[in-house]
């Protein structure tokens, strides 16, 4: 007999039994509901035997993880029916991803997005079927038989085989995939299901490989969940920054320029202005100093930081080492510069801590089938900062530069839609890294103590750690649900070793300083994009492109207006004047779908009562009021950047 540990209730069962059978033990209800289990913190398939006394969470839809292989079951599901319709398909990869599933496929004759019916159809077959899923294994020459004709899988058996991984298969029915799980037990517990979209993806994301066809899809185990969730898909859609961004006319893109390189809009660099300003003051405000540094350097420079050897690929460089005497690169991150500002003198323990900030332009060479609107892109301007400090300054100096990241996502309305990964190196990888393991154990065994004082829940995130130290990631998910990095705070202790950075200590030894890397707001473009996705594009007032539209009835008020809005700017609020000779119902309608948080209207009646008229894009007609009256109410709304 063995124990078993189920959230703090212990059961005895015979040696050998699956999770499956516990989880039926305890009721067929959450037996129907499984989708996988957690034995021991690992998550494993409900198939599982257990042997030996364990802890063991039963995994449903509701749970990360449980979701995870409901949506990969579904994956194979779709295999399955692409099998069945187009024999002659090779397959690559089906992941599970945060927001459904998808399918790569290497089809002889390319299909289009009017056959995603069919195939669904044929899915929905497959899972009235309810077939049984079986796992087995196979040692590596087995394995390659088993798949023989399906180039893709017969590279991963390779390279499983290799790498001395154990070769997993799932089979259901006249379908077998290579797989290490977890599954649903049968096809038939998948209930609603949804084909989405269809799109190209290069094998293993190389563009020098062939371009194969990827079908994304998404399933619930109820209907009306599979619904509301297409519904939010519609939702997005309308939200959307890069189809929003370019109706509201903040920014543009141009194929003569190039992927990846957005042109900002009056309306758009304005906003980006003033995010800069309030970011820049704020930083100073809390001792941080300014620096600004060039846009490009030579090689030397990059490869004492390291980054010539970790992270070339992801530079632009501008020379041929081959035949040039000297190289550039244009800077895809601003460290060894402030470093380079640190070394300007000595430095003694009085000047630590020592905060360096700056506004950044930087260039990375993403992928092109990375880049996206203003999410990811290949020149950028981040709210960049390192600190140096002393050992014993680390802590508060961590925890003050998380509280200004956190202060500026509440300032922004986003402190609720962000999670936190704590980024750690991978030591099956160390080719990525510098330093021994000895070095990164104590940086992560530091940076681990730091977020448990604060008190920061987060998710590990193996092999997401920069190739100098780990960090903790402030993650964010677009309006379509992909995550990504938007504040990142690291722990760095060795880069200051390799630039030669020390400082003169109390006891007049010299001592090597630890560096914090932050942004307090990350990217300017991404943070953009993703405030015209929070807010639909009607932001706060503070942000505004334009904070308040003054419209004329007639020709014959725009004396007046024009001094209202001189008396406004006067005030520092955005204003613009639509003085065309339009009906004031057709200008009421442009202003709105401009998203203008305020509209000011003027008439004969507010002439004669030295008055204005006011709508809020919100609140709609405020009626006739003073022009004192109006800035009463919204330069406090303004200056405390209210958020409505």
């Amino acid at each position: 007999m063995i124990k078993v540990n189920l959230k703090g209730s212990e059961k005895e069962f015979e040696s050998g039994v699956s999770v499956a059978e516990i989880a039926k033990s305890i009721g067929m209800g959450l037996y129907k509901s499984a989708c996988a289990a957690k034995v021991n913190g690992t998550v494993c398939d409900l198939r599982t035997a257990l042997t030996e006394d364990c802890n063991v969470e039963i995994l449903t839809f509701d749970d990360k993880e449980g979701k995870k292989a409901y949506w990969h079951t579904t994956s194979h599901i779709l295999a399955q029916a692409v099998k069945r319709l187009y024999p002659e398909t090779k397959f690559a990869i089906g992941p599970a991803v945060d927001n459904g599933f998808y399918y790569d496929f290497d089809f002889v004759n390319p299909i289009s997005g009017e056959d995603l019916g069919k195939i669904e159809t044929e899915m929905k077959k497959i899972i009235k079927e309810d077939i049984e899923l079986e796992r087995f294994e196979l040692p590596a020459d087995e394995a390659l038989a088993l798949m023989a004709g399906q180039d893709y899988k017969e590279e991963l058996v390779r390279e499983h085989a290799g790498e001395g991984e154990k070769i997993t298969f799932y089979k259901q029915g006249d379908f077998t995939d290579l797989c290490a799980g977890p599954h649903l037990l049968r096809t038939g517990s998948v209930k609603a299901v949804k084909l989405t979209a269809i799109t190209g993806a290069y094998w293993r994301g190389d563009a020098n490989n062939k371009m194969l066809q990827r079908i994304y899809g998404v399933a619930f185990p109820k209907q009306s969940a599979l619904d509301e969730h297409l519904a939010m898909i519609e939702e997005a859609k309308k939200r959307d920054h890069n189809k929003l961004g370019r109706e509201l006319e903040l920014f543009t893109t141009s194929d003569v320029i190039g992927q990846g390189l957005p042109i900002l809009l009056p309306k758009g660099a304005r906003i980006i202005q003033t995010l800069q300003r309030f970011v820049e003051d704020e930083e100073q405000r809390r001792g941080w100093q300014l620096t600004k540094t060039p846009y490009m350097a030579k090689s030397d420079l990059y490869k004492i930081s390291g980054h010539w050897d970790h992270y070339q690929d992801g530079m632009f460089i501008l020379g041929d080492e081959s035949k040039d005497k000297e190289v550039f690169a244009l800077r895809p991150m601003t460290c060894p510069f402030q470093y380079q500002a640190y070394l300007n003198r000595k430095r003694s323990y009085r000047d630590l801590p020592l905060r360096y900030n700056e506004t950044s332009t930087l260039f990375r060479n993403e992928a092109s089938g990375e880049m996206h609107g203003l999410i990811r892109v290949r020149q950028f301007t981040i709210s960049e900062g390192h600190l140096m400090c002393t050992p014993e300054q680390l802590e508060d100096e961590f925890r003050s530069c998380l509280e200004l990241a956190i202060y500026m996502l509440k300032t922004l309305g986003l402190y609720e839609d962000v999670s936190y990964r704590f980024s750690q190196w991978d030591p099956n990888d160390r080719e990525k890294y510098i330093g021994t393991p000895e070095q990164w154990d104590e940086a992560q065994g530091l940076m681990e103590r730091i977020l448990h004082h604060l008190e920061i829940p987060y998710e590990v995130g193996i092999g997401e750690a920069a190739f100098y130290g780990p960090k903790l990631d402030i993650q964010i998910k677009n309006v379509h649900g992909k995550e990504d990095t938007l504040i990142t705070i690291q722990i760095d202790q060795l880069l200051a070793a390799q630039f030669g950075m020390v400082y003169t200590d109390r006891d007049g030894q010299q001592k090597t300083p630890c560096i914090i890397h932050r942004t307090s707001i990350g990217c300017y473009e991404r943070t953009l994009a993703l405030l015209i996705e929070k807010y639909a594009g009607a932001f706060p007032l503070w942000l505004a492109p334009v904070q308040i539209k003054l419209l004329p009835i007639a020709d014959r008020h725009l004396d007046y207006i024009y001094e209202v809005k001189k008396a406004l700017e006067a005030k520092g609020f955005r204003c613009e004047v639509d003085d065309r000779s339009e009906k004031i119902g057709y200008k009421i309608r442009e202003a709105q779908l401009e998203k203008v948080p305020y509209m000011v209207l003027v008439g004969d009646k507010d002439i004669e009562n030295n008055t204005v008229s006011i709508r809020k894009r919100k609140g709609g007609d405020l009626g006739a009021m003073s022009l004192e009256a109006f800035l009463e109410m919204i330069v406090p709304e303004r200056d405390s950047k209210a958020i409505e």
